[in-house]
């Protein structure tokens, strides 16, 4: 989630039924689903004005305060269920699984992925319990016939988690306290706001349209819409001459670009699942989370247009970590501990 100011609010109200301290303030505010946005589009708003420019940079920054609201994080081993919206080839769907299933991949080369997901474990529940060392691939939905149609917007992304876990034959299963549902749409399909302010978001689902209340993400491939927005830097826009596209580690620039954002929606929704757990900001309608405190950042002295000291492969591909067979390129998140951000390619790990 990014740029609180530049998203419109849902289509219809937030239910009823909520969890934990600070329910009450939800029945006042229709919240705007949580996004996010690659730096290279990012413009002066109010979050910035909050923070500061130091707010993208790896340094400690003494205006970022992150806090816990004593919501439910995700501390049981987490379960992601990929939807697969619209037409996937097999070597795509390859790279986001091999992606998933590094997170717990502790004997991947350094750095990792899973030295990447060890910051994210950092953060604890009101119990002291951390969040999950145990990410798991569970069971997967194939929408190949775009059931809802080629445009989605933010209700109907719920519309089709719910198609999925209500389907006759082969339903995702219905997995409400550890259970991430990822909708992942091909690059034909297009998602409100993808592009112009979003390329992915997390939210959870709301029990008048599902009927449970499930942690979800949704994240879109960019590559015929708009790589230059959502699959940065392995694209490039055309309003920043001068700038060079590097090559993507994967071959595929559309899917490399999503990796990015998948790891930033994940890291978030077991961070904050119902958007009352850990967020900087004073407005609870509008809060600042992990990653979206690091975005544009991956290595070290990453911060305003730069993106850090990323590692360069053999085959000229560019990256700055390892899977359990593939190299990623992975975006930092915030360390509550140190007080920046960081990741293991940290030049001082």
């Amino acid at each position: 989630m990014s740029h609180r100011s530049l998203f419109r609010r849902p289509e219809a109200p937030v239910p009823v039924i909520f969890y934990f301290f600070g329910a009450f303030l939800f029945f006042f505010f229709t919240l705007p689903v949580n996004g996010w946005r690659p730096w290279p589009n990012q413009k002066p708003n109010a979050t910035e004005l909050l923070y500061g420019g130091s707010k993208k940079y790896e340094g400690s920054s003494e205006f970022v305060h992150l806090k816990y609201h004593m919501g439910p994080v995700l501390t049981a081993n987490i379960t992601v269920y990929p939807i697969w919206y619209g037409r996937w080839g097999n070597s795509q769907k390859h790279i986001i699984r091999d992606f998933i299933s590094s997170f717990s991949a502790v004997d991947s080369k350094r750095p990792s992925v899973a030295g990447w997901w060890k910051t994210v474990q950092l953060y604890t529940d009101q119990t002291g319990a951390n969040i999950s060392r145990t990410v798991h691939l569970g069971e997967e939905k194939n929408d190949r016939f775009y059931s809802h149609g080629k445009s989605l917007t933010r209700l109907s992304v719920q519309s089709v988690i719910k198609s999925a876990v209500t389907a006759r034959t082969r339903p995702l299963p219905l997995n409400p306290k550890t259970g991430v549902y990822l909708l992942l749409t091909s690059d034909d399909v297009y998602v409100q706001d993808f592009c112009q302010n979003v390329c992915g978001f997390h939210y959870f689902t709301f029990p008048s349209i599902v009927g449970y209340t499930l942690p979800y993400a949704w994240v879109g491939n960019s590559a015929k819409l708009c790589p230059g927005t959502c699959a940065y830097p392995f694209s490039v826009p055309s309003y920043m001459p001068g700038f060079k596209a590097v090559k993507s580690p994967n071959n595929d620039v559309g899917v490399d670009g999503m990796i990015s954002v998948i790891a930033h929606e994940i890291a978030e929704v077991s961070t904050n699942p119902l958007v009352n757990a850990w967020y900087a900001g004073q407005d609870p309608s509008f809060p600042v989370e992990i990653a979206d405190l690091c975005e544009g950042i991956y290595g070290t002295g990453g911060g305003g247009s730069y993106t850090g000291q990323m590692l360069n492969g053999k085959d000229g591909a560019t990256y700055n970590m390892n899977g359990v067979r593939r190299r990623f390129l992975v975006q930092w998140v915030w360390n509550h501990i140190l007080n920046y951000c960081s990741g293991p390619n940290a030049l001082d790990q």
